[in-house]
This record gives structure tokens, sequence and C-alpha cells, in this order.
């Protein structure tokens, strides 16, 4: 007998211990401290130091239109993850969302889905952070590869990452908010110097002479500005009142953020001309504002709007391994791959083992990429891209899961439906615009990469159905103690 009290008091630490050692630390952060995670995703100031001239080259000076749109179809979208927020704190962000609208198959693949565009951003942005410090050192006059300040920063990422969450989220909010002061400064130096006719505020928000395909085209570089928005989500577990600190902290990244992205990128078309001259040097630019600061202020400004661009990409590279750390870390914990990987660090309680496979999988993926001879500019350019598309597809799903969820719940119904259905038009119409017309090599490709990744998620749970199943009970369990804190 005293033997059976024993085993089973051992069987009870045993789990008490696992459960702590898959818990993230709970209570952590404020709304703002989690917005800082999605405004680090989007990355302002790398957005502008780079997205508006690929823009241009395809909208031509109406750059701000597209920032116009994509800021009112994100905003579509964002209804369904506030809603989603106000219902559920979860890690796993839509790996858990689709997975109680829509069933385990699909939740998994959607936090598949967005597995990819967080391994993807995370690649792309230790990249960007090379080539905006190369472009920083040369306006110093001295050359560096972009290549080895990447391998350095990846590693400083890790340790950020690694570390307790708030220090990474205090890290965010510091260097982006630097970089966002030296862009306005730029701003309004450049209203200053404008001539503020009436051509100067209507082009740049008319159509011109683009097609409605052609704006659709477009967009996709604003919502590279935008991806990453729902990034929040993923601190679920970890924020203060999640319920109500989660949608206030993604509905201020996506609209202050937006107002930003539209106000820069106004300053920028006319800053570069609104004829056809300008809009050509606009379109070709490598590095828009730092053109600017040069032209407008001086060539030791511009080294600090780059330098700001380089601190930009910094935290978008932490915060997209910070927010796909804990995706991997959720479908670890249900015993994808190990359950190790859903353990956390005895001190930090942070998910180091899978930050550590994303990690690891960044720094790997860098060496051909250079070996193939692709700078860090069009590294990012490519796996961002690629990126942006599995994100508009989990932003689908999820948008989709949410109207089916809500609506059967009876919490949405009548108008409030018009704008998730809006939104389910501007994502399926943009993801449309990416395929049909095929796009010139090799952005021609990238659609199959994102097919071949679903179809390997679709593999997984075909081969795997024990894994489906630990999922369903996983999604049952939580969405019952959800409720029970609800009520």
């Amino acid at each position: 007998m005293t033997d059976l009290f024993f085993l089973k008091f051992r069987i009870q630490y045993i789990e008490r211990k696992c459960n702590f050692m898959s818990q993230l630390k709970k209570n952590q952060l404020s709304y703002v401290e989690a917005m800082a995670i999605s405004v680090a995703i989007m990355a302002p100031t790398a957005a502008m130091a780079l997205n508006t001239s690929l823009t241009a080259s395809i909208a031509g000076v109406s750059v701000p239109l597209i920032f116009l749109v994509a800021m009112i179809t994100i905003g579509l979208v964002a209804v369904t993850f506030i809603q989603f927020n106000r219902q559920f704190s979860h890690s796993g962000s839509v790996y858990y969302f689709t997975g109680i609208s829509l069933g385990p198959k699909l939740g998994f693949l959607s936090g598949w889905a967005l597995l990819l565009t967080y391994v993807m951003f995370t690649i792309a942005s230790i990249a960007e952070v090379g080539a905006f410090a190369e472009s920083f050192f040369s306006l110093l006059n001295i050359e560096i590869d972009w290549f080895p300040i990447a391998l350095v920063s990846s590693v400083l990422i890790w340790i950020f990452a690694f570390a307790d969450v708030k220090i990474g989220t205090r890290a965010l909010l510091i260097l982006e908010g630097i970089s966002v002061i030296f862009i306005l400064i730029l701003v309004f130096v450049i209203f200053g110097k404008a001539d503020f006719s009436s051509e100067a505020f209507v082009k740049p928000f008319s159509p011109g002479q683009n097609t409605i395909p052609a704006i659709a085209l477009a967009t996709v570089f604003a919502f590279l500005s935008f991806a990453g928005f729902e990034g929040a989500s993923s601190l679920g577990e970890e924020t203060k009142n999640p319920k109500k600190a989660i949608p206030i902290a993604i509905i201020s990244a996506v609209f202050l953020t937006g107002l930003f992205y539209i106000v820069v990128s106004f300053a920028t078309t006319i800053g570069f001309g609104l004829d056809s001259e300008g809009n050509g040097n606009f379109a070709k630019s490598s590095a828009p504002l730092a053109d600017l600061a040069d032209m407008y202020m001086s060539r030791g400004f511009a080294a600090a709007i780059m330098f700001g661009a380089f601190l930009s990409a910094f935290s978008c590279a932490l915060a997209s391994a910070t927010a796909g750390s804990r995706m991997l870390f959720s479908m670890g914990r249900d015993g994808f791959i190990h359950q190790k990987v859903g353990a956390t660090h005895k001190k930090y309680h942070s998910p180091y083992i899978a930050l550590s496979v994303i990690m690891v999988i960044s720094l790997i993926a860098l060496f051909p990429l250079k070996g193939i001879g692709l700078d860090g500019g069009l590294i990012f350019g490519y796996l961002g891209t690629i990126g942006v598309l599995s994100l508009l597809l989990t932003y689908l799903v999820t948008t989709i899961g949410g109207m089916r969820y809500f609506v059967k719940n009876k919490i949405w119904k009548g108008p409030i439906l018009i704008l998730p259905a809006l939104a389910v038009i501007g994502l399926g119409y943009s993801l449309y615009s990416n395929v049909f017309p095929i796009p010139a090599a090799p952005f021609n490709y990238f659609p199959y990469i994102v097919i071949g990744w679903i179809l390997l998620g679709v593999i997984i749970t075909a081969l795997n159905p024990a894994l489906v199943s630990r999922i369903a009970e996983r999604l049952m369990s939580d969405e019952e103690s959800q409720n029970d804190i609800s009520a």
C-alpha cells in the first residue's frame, strides 16, 4: 500500500514537472510590449527603406494609395484576429484559432503555413540586416560585405530571443523607436521644402494609369510591410490580461503603423517628384530614404537613416524568431517532431529548443543563398515574398474559420459579417493576382514553394494520425480551460 502511494505521488510529481516545463511565463508583458512584437515584425523603418521603391516600380506615383488599400484590407483581416484573441489566449496563434474553428488538421496546416512565414521572415530579415549595414558603412566610405554582419547579427538575435521575453520586447521598442524618429525628421524636412499644389495631394492617391490587377500585384509589397501584425497573438500566454491587451495591441499596430506608412510613402513620392523622371529614380532606388536624406539634408543623415533601417531589420528578425519559436513550441507541446520542442527553459521560460531549431535553419540557409550569388537585398525580396504568399493563405483560412466559428456560436451576426467577407475577397484576389498572369522568374516559382510546403504538411498529418488526435485533444482541453476562465 505504501509503495502504491509513493508511486502515485511520483507520477503526480512528474506530471507537474512536465507541465511546468511546457509553460511559458505568465503575466509578463503589457499591451505596449505585446504590440512591440507586431510592430517589429512589420518593421516600419525597414519597410519604408525598401518596399516603397518596389511598389513604385509597379504602381508609379500611386504608392500612398497602395499602402492605403493595404491598410484597409489588413484592418478587415484584423477583425477576425481581434475577435479570436478576445475569446482565447494561446501561443499557437492561428494554429489554435483555425484548429478550434475548422478542425485539428486545418489547424495544423494553418500553423504550418505561418511557421513557413516566420522562418522566411527570420532569414530574410537577417539578410536585410547585413544589406542595410553594408549600405550604412558604404555611406561612411567603408566597404564591408553584408554576409559576416548577418552572421554576427543572427547570433545576437538568438541570444536576445533566448532570454526573458521582457528583455526582447523592450529591445524591440527601443530599436524601432530610434529608427522611426530618424524617418520622421526627414519627412518634416521634405514637407517643409515641398510645393504642395493640388496635384501633389491628388495624384499620389489616385490610380492614374494603373489597372486593378496592377494595383493588386503592387499591394503584395505593401502587404509585406504589414505582414506580422498578428504577431502579438503568439504572446497570448505571456501577456497580462491578454483578452483585452492583445486585441488593443493588434489594432494599434495596424493603424498606427499604417498611418506612418501612408505619411512616409507620400513624403517619399513627392520628395522624388511626380514627373516621369522623379518616379523613375524612385522606382530604381535601392535605398529611397537614404537617397532622399542625401538630397534634402546631408550624407551624414543618410547614414543615420540607414543605421535606423539596420536597427529596424534587426528588430524584425528578432520578432520573427520570437513569434516563430512560439508557433513551433505549441506544435512541439502537442507532439510534433518531439515533445522536447515544446519545452521551456528553467530560468527564462523561453521556448529555447524551438528557438534553436529556427535559428539553426536560418543560419544554414544563408550559406547556399550567399553561395549562388544573391546579396542581402535580393534574399530579403525573394524570401519575404514567399513568406507573404504563405501568410496571405493563412490569413484567408483563419478569416474563413473565424466566420464559421463566431456565426456557429452566435457571437457574430448581421452587418458585422460584411467585414470578414470583404477581407476574404481582398485576400483571395491578392493571391490570385500573384499567380495569374504568371509573373516573371523567379517570382513565378514562389507559389509552388508554398504549395509544396502545404503538401508536406498534408503528408505529415496523413502519416501521423496520432499527431492529429493529440492536437484535437489539446484543442478541446485548452478550449474548455479558456471557457472556464471566461466564465
